[in-house]
Parts: structure tokens; sequence; C-alpha cells
């Protein structure tokens, strides 16, 4: 039988939390923390299967209610109260434009379905940047889906296998395998669906299930072999908190280094010996910081986002570290005057399981309720501007106008929508398509044709390229796609990407069987060597390469990489309608001097900048006459990027007639 209480696994618990809450910010050679919560799972996985299956053992049959409320006792109040607090917290301090993503995720997480608003909204590339307040309760909607869902199929299983519990471990190890498998069958193809979704997640707590269903029948390993199962169950967590990045695919096969080592720290540590981790897990810190870690996880990420959004830039690290410690000190008020009573107090204890299920409801309705009747109140903000500006465009002096015109164009709540029709049509590529084959448009079918080849900031110059094909200039033929540069880079801070490299070659290939008269490339270069020690080099390099393979016949022009904005400027612009000047940013900052430095030295190419139409010598504004210019953190609008198809035409002519 499983041990109701071990002070072993209270340890795990501060491991796990800690891991989440310094990765979270920023603590550069935790790079791996985020496998904290997987560490979590296994530990709930083992804690609940564990407890129905002596329920199954003693009386052959799950009380529904009774677990149910258990769980509500345990987990809403204080997920309800961070919920609410941060909600409320948010709206107040948030500019008026981020408080719709606001209110859909706080309705979200009060229908337990918080993982699948993240994983549906990680999938589309043009999503908003800024992460959501209540992003971190995707872990919770993930447990609280296996909760629900849980205690059905194990009875079922129980009384497949003619109510043995022996036998139900292979229940559960044939249905563990299942979700493992479509964990790395599902990762390479769609990563984020199989991070978020229970399906893709299940294993891991059927994991720590494996591990109670052993332990219901058999005492362990003994306590020399504990011992050295539960070390090598820690190393594992610390390698894959150590060796981890962004750049790993994850979960797929990674994630089972940290979960097969939670399972043996778990296993190993039912018969330790003195000498095993028992020493490290029980020390009084360790002890109280796994006592509060479910609070402590769940405040610590509002502290955390909610400044970084109110005040538009990235905290310090000072503030990150203060963070950390406030979560801890909030962590354990909330454990003291919220979780407690409600988990272990007399009054709340004794409440039958119907009332108990019905305040949960009861919750989630409020919750529901004060969000849409927010968002049915709450105004448009895209009209709100200040007074009417005209729809001027100087190619000779940049000026940005200084407040928020009535008539902007696109509104500050179109802006997020106001892509290239190559979005919408298909012809700009997602992540998981190759087809090589590109998009042609112009109506004169004699024109020169120019080729567009790049990532999504590349696509961003389409409108004025297809401006200039309507008027029967050139033939423009469109190969882009999303996060794939035409230089030949992979991009550090990237999971692998096959499939770029892919398209990138068959792309050539086309290009090589029929010469165009003119290549144009534009990429985010900043984002390919974010993480390069010589991001310069690295970057020429990139670029020579494709250089290298791309027609002889073909005139080439590198265009200029757009500015980067801390935060996504329409948002900012609907706190400051009356100094938009506010939301823009230094040209300094803005720009990468060495990267653009590296782009006008290529050999074989021309390098083509415009960014003295966005920005002048000092300062890069966010709206220019009537017209907003980006429509996140670095793409313009396409509406802006319509009007630029004078000047690129110049350049386009200069370069043919050559």
């Amino acid at each position: 039988m499983v041990k109701s209480f071990r002070t072993d696994i209270q340890g795990l618990r501060a491991i796990a939390v800690a891991l989440v809450v310094l990765y979270h910010c920023g603590v550069p050679w935790l790079s791996g923390g985020y496998v904290g919560v997987d560490v979590f799972f296994v530990i709930s996985g083992f804690l609940i299967t564990g407890h129905l299956i002596d329920g199954l053992d003693r009386t052959g049959r799950v009380d529904f209610g009774a677990f149910y409320a258990r769980r509500v006792r345990r987990i809403l109040p204080a997920s309800f109260a961070v919920l609410v607090a941060s909600l409320v917290i948010a709206w107040i301090v948030y500019p008026p434009l981020a408080r719709g993503e606001l209110l859909i995720g706080a309705a979200a997480t009060a229908l337990y379905v918080p993982n699948v608003l993240f994983a549906v909204q990680s999938t589309d590339y043009l999503a908003e940047s800024a992460p959501s307040v209540f992003q971190h309760y995707w872990s919770l909607g993930v447990e609280e889906q296996f909760y629900l869902l849980w205690p059905l199929v194990l009875l079922a299983g129980f009384r497949l296998v003619r109510r043995t519990t022996a036998r139900l471990f292979v229940v559960i190890a044939v249905l563990t395998v299942v979700s493992l498998i479509a964990c790395i069958v599902l990762t390479p193809r769609a990563e984020s669906l199989s991070f978020f979704l229970l399906p893709t997640r299940a294993w891991e707590l059927g994991v720590g299930g494996l591990v109670a269903a052993l332990l219901h029948r058999w005492n362990g390993v003994g306590p020399r072999g504990g011992a050295v199962l539960a070390w090598g169950g820690l190393a594992a967590v610390g390698f894959a908190a150590l060796a981890f990045d962004a750049t790993t695919l994850f979960p797929g096969a990674a994630a089972l280094v940290p979960v097969i080592g939670t399972a043996a720290a778990i296993l190993g540590g039912a018969s330790a010996m003195r000498w095993s981790p028992a020493w490290l897990l029980n020390r009084a810190p360790m002890q109280f910081l796994g006592k509060i870690s479910y609070s402590v996880y769940l405040v610590h990420w509002p502290l955390l986002v909610i400044p970084a959004q109110a005040l538009g830039v990235e905290l310090p690290p000072w503030a990150l570290a203060a963070a950390a410690v406030l979560s801890v000190v909030l962590g354990a008020l909330s454990h003291r005057f919220i979780e407690e009573p409600f988990r272990t107090s007399r009054r709340f204890a004794g409440v039958r399981p119907a009332r108990v299920l019905g305040g949960a409801a009861l919750a989630s309705a409020i919750v529901l309720a004060v969000t849409g009747g927010a968002a049915l109140a709450s105004r448009p903000v895209g009209t709100n501007g200040i007074t009417a500006a005209p729809p001027t465009l100087s190619a000779h002096a940049v000026v940005g106008t200084p407040v928020v015109p009535d008539n902007l164009v696109p509104s500050l709540e179109d802006a997020a929508d106001d892509n290239p029709v190559i979005y919408a049509s298909g012809c700009h590529l997602s992540a998981e398509d190759t087809d090589p084959a590109g998009c042609v448009v112009g109506s004169d079918r004699d024109a020169p044709r120019v080729v567009l080849f790049g990532d999504s900031h590349a696509a961003q110059w389409y409108p004025a390229l297809a401006a200039l094909a309507d008027e029967g200039r050139i033939v423009l033929e469109s190969h882009t796609k999303s996060s794939c540069p035409s230089a030949d880079i992979v991009a550090a801070v990237d999971a692998p990407y096959p499939e770029c490299g892919a398209w990138r070659s068959d792309v050539i290939e086309r290009l090589d069987e029929r010469p165009p008269a003119l290549v144009v490339m534009s990429n985010y270069g900043s984002y390919y060597t974010a993480d390069s020690a010589r991001p310069a080099r690295d970057w020429m390099a990139a670029y020579d390469r494709t250089l290298e393979r791309l027609p002889e016949a073909s005139r080439t022009i590198v265009l200029a990489d757009t500015p980067r904005f801390s935060g996504t400027p329409a948002v900012c612009l609907s706190a400051h309608l009356a100094d938009a000047d506010a939301c823009g940013r230094a040209s300094s900052e803005a720009l990468v001097p060495s990267l653009r430095a590296a782009e006008a030295d290529l050999a074989g190419t021309t390098w083509v900048d415009l960014t003295d139409l966005v920005c002048s010598d000092s300062f890069c504004p966010v709206v220019l006459g009537d017209t907003l210019v980006y429509r996140d953190e670095h793409h313009m609008t396409a509406t802006f990027g319509a009007l630029l198809a004078p000047e690129l035409g110049r350049v386009i002519d200069t370069e043919l007639a050559r």
C-alpha cells in the first residue's frame, strides 16, 4: 500500500517548483527548468493513482463524489483566488487593447480548459506574442482533466481485469505507452499541441500511476538499491534542467528523462537507506517549499507577467529576483489562509460532495459572467483617436504623428489581422508546409519576373511588390514561409525544423531551373542569431551560402530588416492615445547595426536600406500620417507596406536596368 505521506515527495515538490520559478525568472544556467512541470505530473499521477487503487482494493468501487470533492477543495480555492486577483489587477493596469485576451484567458481557466486555448493559440503564427497572465494554468488544466477521467478509467479497467489490482498494472501500462507513442509521434509535427494537451501528456501522470501500482503490491528495491535509484532519478532531473533548452524538441522522447528520473526517485525513496536523497529532501526548507509549492506556482507567473505587460518592458534581473522572493511570501500566505482552511478545516471538510461540486460550478459561472459582462461593456479602442491626420507619408523626413488619429488605418483593434493576402490565400507557408511551388501574380506576364524569397519579414514586403505587379511593371512570384529564412541558417532558439531546410533547397532548385530576373530577399536576422556568439559573422555566412546557390543569371537584392519594438505598438497606443511617441523606440535600440553592416558587406548582391522611410536618424515612430506602421513587435501592417510601393519600385527598376 502507498504511504499517505512521504517527506521525500514533499522535497521533490520543492525541487519542481524551484526549477519552474527560476527558469521563468531567466536564470541562465537553468535552461531546462521547465521540466519542473513534468516532475509535478509524475508526483500527481503517483499520489492519485495510489489513493484510487487503495480504494478499489478495499471496496471494489470508487466514491466519485468524495474523490471529486477532495480534488475541488485541494485545487480550486487557491486557483480561483489567484485567477480573480490576477484578472482584477491586470484589468486595472493593462492597456485597453490587451484586455480582450485577458478575458479570454480567464474564461478558459474558469472552464478548466486553458491548455486547450493555449494549444490553439500557439499553433497560430500570427497570435499575440505577449504571454497570457493565465498561461501557467495550462498544467493545471491537464491535471484537472486527468482527475476527471482517471477514476472512470481505473474503475473500468478494474472491472475489465476481473477486479484484480495486480492486473490493473497492465491496463495502466498499456494506456501510458499509447499516450507516450502519441506524444513522440506528434511532437515533431505539432509541438504546441503535444505540449499542452492531455492525450500527449497523460503518459507522464501514467508513469507515476505505474509506480503507485508497483508499490501497492511490492515493498521496493531494498534500502541500498533504493538509495542508488533515488540518486540516479534526481541526477536525471538535474541533467534535464541543466542540459535542455529552447531548442530541445519537447515533450517528445526528451521528456522521458525527467519523467523516468522522477519515477525512479519516488520508487527508490520508498525503501532507501539514510544516505539516500532523503537527507536533502527532508530538510526543513525543502519541506516548507514543498508544502507551499502549489500556491507558489500559482502566484509566481502573474508576478512576472503583469508588471512586464503593464510597463511594456522586459523586467530587469533585480525585479525578477524580487518576484521570485515575493512568490514564496505570497505562496505561504495563500497556503496558510486559503489552501489549508478549505482542505482540512472541519467547516469545509465536512461539507457534502454535492455542495462542494455545486460551489465549484457556481465559482466558474461567476467568473464567466464577469468576463462576459466585461467583454460586452468594453468600448472599442480603435476609433478613440484624438483628431484626424492627413494621409501623407514623406520620404524625406520621418516625423511620427504625435497622437493616435481618429482616422487611423488600420484601427488599433484591426492591426493584428492586417496581414498580406498571402496569409489568407495559403501562399505564405506555415511551419509544417514544404511545397515550393509559390504563387504568381501580375497583369502583364511578359514583364520581368521578380521572386520574393524569405520568411515572414519577406512576406511583409508582398503588398508593395504586388502593387507593382498589378501595374504590370513586374511578374511577382512569392516564396515565403513562417520562421524560415532564405538565408541558410538554423535558428539557435528554435527546435529542430527540417521542413525549413527542405523547403529552402527545393525553392532554390526551382529558381535554378527557371532563373528569374531578380530575387528579393529579406529575413528576421536578429531572431535567427539571438543565441549566437558571433551573430554578424554567422548571418553573413548564412546569406553567402544561399547566394552561392542562386542562379548566376538572376540579380539579387537583400532588403534591410525592419525595426523591432519591445511590445506590440497597437497595445501600447491603446493606453497612450494622446502620446503616440511613447510607443516608438530609439533607432539605436530598434535596429541591429552589426547585422545591417554584415548584410551591407555581402558580395554578389545589392543591399537596399529603406529604413529612412520608417525611422529618422534617432527615432522610429509607430504612426506615420494616418497609418499604423506595425501590426506587432516586428512586422509592418499590410496597409503601410503597400504605401512603400513607389520607392521599392524605383529600387527594382534601377536594379533591373543594370
